[in-house]
């Protein structure tokens, strides 16, 4: 999803429209900052001594993506290349193809990787979910993936998310292949597991819907203090954080405070927050509140080890094909440009933000042509010393002003009101680049120049 990257315009006022088919108008608007003058994420967290990672799809690190990944984060989570139906689709036929991948990139731009998953009731390959396995076969084939998986990446990998989504909302176990089978004893086994085959690696237990105190968070709770007591390896717990918007936990830095006191490191291991679409400046405020409390309440406890973000780019998102009608959840869009949350990050971070340069980006508003009946329009929007992921211009007309037609953007007329948005393909505006819209226009009795508003 495209998100709206500025909201303040000025109107384009004249006295007439022969005066705009003559001469034509500026207006000028905020912009935001040019990202490359930014200090980055990575260098920000590290010196408050954080993690600031993304969840990454192998074949996509490359260009702007593999630029910006690198760049900006300390530490990279595979988003699917290392779960157990990814690197052993058939049984004993092992895959590590986009898992070394993510492994090898890391380790050239002096990256962390944080292990995704060993244990997880989902993304499992058929062979194992349609088995028909006895709890000695099964455990068999756990200890088999877990001692393979870490063995082979021993030394490579800092933390494991080694047990994914153990509960249910109200804190009982999940009814799955591993807890019917194996029982809850599973999760203790599959740590020490882990541990065996790299006793550097951090260990999590990892789960979603606990990032405030509540029956869940309580539950894991009560197992990480049981698992201590036992001498079981545990070393962390991962909060997800798929938030929606507006809807962070106010007991989350509370939550994360009662873990760290048990002992072990907490971790904000998914975060996203995501929107009901379409995006306005209003949401990403509000994303940008959500984003920075999640931040800061990491920031102020000292066992939060860091922030992972579930994709970095709106272009690599989970959300849509999952929350139909949902997205726009992670710090950039589409295009890659940064929207108020990455910057609400850096703030928190202890970066400061960069005041965008004064009219970089302006839209002209010129006719070229118009007859006893009616007219075109043309708008151009053009950038120099910015950039713009979307754009959207909005104007009221006059009585008897009527868009009939528009093109590279989509127009709506209600009553007098007008709003034209960007089409699929040209919300992108670089800096130094420009784009243009036009459109065809009746009137009757007289045919004034509107006041327009980008935003």
């Amino acid at each position: 999803m495209r998100s709206l990257r500025t909201s303040l315009s000025t109107s384009l006022r004249t006295g007439s429209f022969l005066a705009a088919l003559a001469t034509g108008a500026a207006l000028l608007f905020t912009a935001p900052a040019a990202h490359a003058a930014d200090t980055p994420l990575r260098d920000l967290a590290a010196a408050k001594g954080k993690v600031i990672g993304t969840a990454v799809t192998g074949s996509k690190l490359t260009g702007t993506y593999g630029d910006l990944a690198g760049a900006q984060f300390n530490s990279l989570t595979p988003g699917n290349a290392m779960k157990w139906g990814s690197v052993e689709p058939a049984r004993g036929s092992f895959d590590w193809t986009e898992a070394d991948q993510i492994v090898a990139f890391a380790q050239a731009h002096n990256q962390q990787v944080r292990g995704h998953t060993l244990v997880w009731h989902n993304q499992n390959p058929s062979w194992l979910t349609n088995g028909n396995w006895t709890s000695a076969q099964l455990s068999s084939l756990l200890q088999n993936h877990i001692t393979t998986e870490v063995g082979r990446y021993k030394g490579k990998i800092a933390a494991w998310d080694v047990v994914n989504e153990a509960f249910n909302e109200d804190g009982t176990y999940r009814s799955d292949l591993w807890y019917n089978t194996l029982g809850a004893d599973y999760i203790a086994n599959a740590l020490t597991w882990a541990h065996a085959a790299d006793p550097a690696a951090k260990l999590y237990i990892n789960d979603y819907n606990v990032e405030g105190v509540n029956a869940k968070s309580t539950a894991l709770y009560n197992l990480v203090k049981d698992l201590k007591a036992r001498g079981v390896p545990i070393d962390g717990v991962g909060l997800q954080a798929h938030l929606i918007l507006g809807q962070v936990p106010s007991s989350l830095q509370q939550n994360i405070q009662r873990f760290a006191d048990l002992g072990v490191d907490v971790s904000i291991t998914e975060l996203d927050v995501r929107m009901a679409l379409s995006a306005d400046s209003t949401k990403l405020a509000q994303q940008a509140a959500d984003y920075r409390s999640v931040l800061n309440a990491c920031v102020a406890v000292t066992r939060c080890a860091g922030v992972t973000v579930w994709g970095f780019t709106d272009s690599d998102s989970w959300v849509p094909s999952t929350f139909p009608g949902y997205g726009a959840a992670t710090p950039y869009d589409e295009n890659y440009a940064p929207k108020p949350a990455y910057h609400a990050i850096a703030e928190a971070l202890g970066g400061t933000a960069t005041p965008p340069p004064s009219g970089a980006c302006t839209a002209t508003y010129s006719v070229t042509s118009q007859w006893n009946t009616g007219f075109t329009g043309q708008v151009t929007i053009a950038c120099s010393g910015a950039s713009l992921s979307s754009w959207k211009a909005n104007w009221t007309f006059g009585a008897g002003q009527q868009i009939t037609q528009a093109w590279n953007a989509t127009c709506s007329q209600s009553g007098t009101a007008v709003t034209c948005t960007n089409a699929s393909y040209n919300g992108s505006v670089p800096d130094g680049g420009s784009v243009s819209f036009g459109f065809n226009g009746s009137w009757s009795g007289s045919n004034p120049v509107p006041a327009v508003t980008l935003g």
